[in-house]
């Protein structure tokens, strides 16, 4: 009787997986990136220090407990937003939350945690283009050139105004106005839609120049930049508040191709925004235009077409993937109970360096050293099946750690080294349980081939429920764990997952194709199949078929 189909070609099973592995080394190859990123513990990164104040000076300066452990969270979510790499942000006496993070560039965290202030919507009043503030290093340069086109839906379109000088291409318009405000005086909420600029308004945005500090109050108005400096801006007092935005996310829409940004109000925000919008959609530019603010910055100006009811809206534009993405994160998570002042930013060395690095390196070559030897002494040929297994299991752990590095964010850190190393154990105890099947098949007086095709069948679920437990461990412990911890439980559940692959698409094949071989298949004394190793006086006689005309 033939065998199997699954049993008769353990070579196309192994030459896919050699292949499949191979493929991970190309992509490596093409991405340019041959090594895994480190975590802080091995490489170092950036920390911020973040001192926080209340939002309402009446209520001192105590700052409630969990006004910080709430901003601590939405902060610990907008770094998370940066990758998979390991980050901690924590809370560090009564006021301040630390935010640390590896392998992201100093000026990219900072423009990430720094935006800490309220978010706001505000009506502009008066756009004008301006020259960006030239760094001593730079080249003059073209001003950009080309405007973003509103999307046919009713929908905000991030057009910026062609308008410039004096305002908007002339004298500034003669507007209605209100009685004018005492300087510094709050504006009702009920007067913030039909508020109008005075001329002492219009003096100060004359004056203002975008490398001017700004301070931002809620319902007094604004002048100020956009975040490239190329625009600024007479804004009007908040008409709606970042808490009232529900959800922001980037995508593109069906049968379009341009990214764009999609955002969620809650009912009261639904409501103020549908009269803005309403108001908006009646005015020449720039008056059509409202101003997304965070840190006293215009992160964001569109101009609306037609009012937007529902509370759902569409910030349309050139965006491109990454724009439309921080656009989104900034937005999603840009409203924080308190306000912070950066207090310090520093780059800190590794808390444990390169030493710790090469210590734990050296542990697993001590663990994965003596795991040869006992396999040498007592498997002995066959230590050849325990030492090319952790030979994949290496190779292929390294390259999707160095994967995920790229495309996630992953960091390997200190205990993510030791659960890398825990698969070595992992990894050898799942050829261990099928090599004592083989040897109770054979005990029960089955031929060595076919012992380690029946034995294969019993151990293999013993394998996936033992590495099943792992997994489960590895998930609950990644859930349940903060800081590095969590690098431990990713390294250990991704190992476990690999040393399923290698004892089922390399380590059974090989041992399939090695005892087909004399030296194996017929129990050489150096084998590690030899009948003193199986526990047997002798190996089983295959048996004979019977052919016409001859032999039994």
């Amino acid at each position: 009787m033939a065998a199997p189909t699954t049993q008769s070609r353990p070579l196309r099973v192994l030459i896919s997986f050699l292949v499949l592995t191979a493929a991970l080394f190309v992509i490596m190859g093409i991405t340019g990136q041959w090594t895994p990123k480190l975590g802080l513990d091995l490489r170092g990164g950036t920390t911020v220090t973040l001192t926080a104040a209340n939002l309402d000076p009446a209520k001192g300066t105590a700052i409630d407990r969990n006004s910080l452990e709430q901003a601590r969270t939405i902060i610990q979510s907008r770094v998370d937003s940066l990758g998979v790499g390991e980050t901690e942000v924590s809370v560090s006496g009564d006021n301040q939350i630390v935010v640390s993070v590896p392998n992201v560039n100093e000026d990219e965290l900072i423009s990430m945690v720094g935006r800490t202030a309220i978010l706001s919507f505000r009506l502009v009043y008066v756009a004008q283009s301006v020259q960006p503030a030239m760094q001593p290093s730079e080249e003059p340069s073209s001003a950009p050139s080309g405007s973003e086109q509103p999307s046919g839906e009713p929908s905000a379109s991030d057009q910026p105004s062609g308008s410039n000088s004096e305002g908007n291409g002339g004298p500034f318009p003669e507007l209605p106005t209100l009685p004018p405000t005492a300087q510094g005086e709050d504006i009702p909420a009920d007067q913030a839609m039909t508020w109008q600029p005075t001329e002492a308004d219009y003096g100060t945005f004359q004056a203002y120049d975008c490398s001017m500090p700004v301070e931002e109050k809620a319902m007094q108005p604004l002048v100020t930049c956009n975040e490239e400096g190329t625009e600024k801006y007479l804004l009007g007092p908040t008409i709606i508040e970042g808490k009232q935005l529900d959800s922001a996310s980037a995508g593109v829409p069906q049968n379009d191709v341009k990214w764009v940004v999609d955002l969620q109000f809650n009912p009261e925000g639904s409501a103020k925004f549908e009269e803005a919008t309403t108001h908006l959609s009646t005015q020449q530019d720039p008056m059509n235009r409202f101003a997304i603010v965070l840190d006293g910055k215009s992160i964001s100006a569109p101009s609306v077409q037609n009012p937007i009811p529902g509370g759902q809206a569409q910030i349309s534009g050139s965006f491109t993937q990454e724009s439309a993405q921080n656009l989104a994160n900034i937005l999603k998570y840009g409203s924080l109970p308190l306000a912070f002042d950066m207090s310090s930013v520093e780059n800190v060395s590794p808390t444990l360096g390169g030493e710790q690095l090469r210590a734990g390196m050296i542990a697993g070559i001590i663990g994965l050293a003596l795991v040869l030897v006992y396999a040498l002494l007592y498997y002995r040929g066959l230590a050849l099946v325990v030492v090319t297994s952790l030979a994949m299991a290496a190779a292929l752990t390294y390259a999707i750690m160095v994967l995920l590095g790229t495309s996630m964010g992953f960091a390997l850190n200190l205990p993510g080294i030791a659960g890398a190393i825990v698969a070595i154990g992992t990894t050898a105890d799942s050829f261990i349980i099928y090599f004592e099947r083989i040897r109770d098949e054979v005990r029960e007086g089955r031929t060595l081939r076919t012992a380690i095709e029946t034995g294969w069948a019993r151990a293999r679920s013993t394998i996936l429920i033992a590495d099943a437990v792992n997994v489960l461990s590895a998930i609950i412990l990644f859930i349940l764990a903060i800081g590095a911890v969590k690098g431990f439980a990713f390294t250990l559940g991704l190992t476990t997952v690999i040393d399923v692959a290698i004892v089922f698409w390399f380590t059974k094949p090989l041992m399939t194709l090695l005892g087909r071989t004399k030296f194996f298949g017929q129990g050489h004394r150096l084998s590690g199949l030899d009948p003193r190793h199986l526990g047997v006086d002798q190996l089983p006689a295959a048996r004979r078929t019977a052919t016409a005309g001859g032999k039994a």
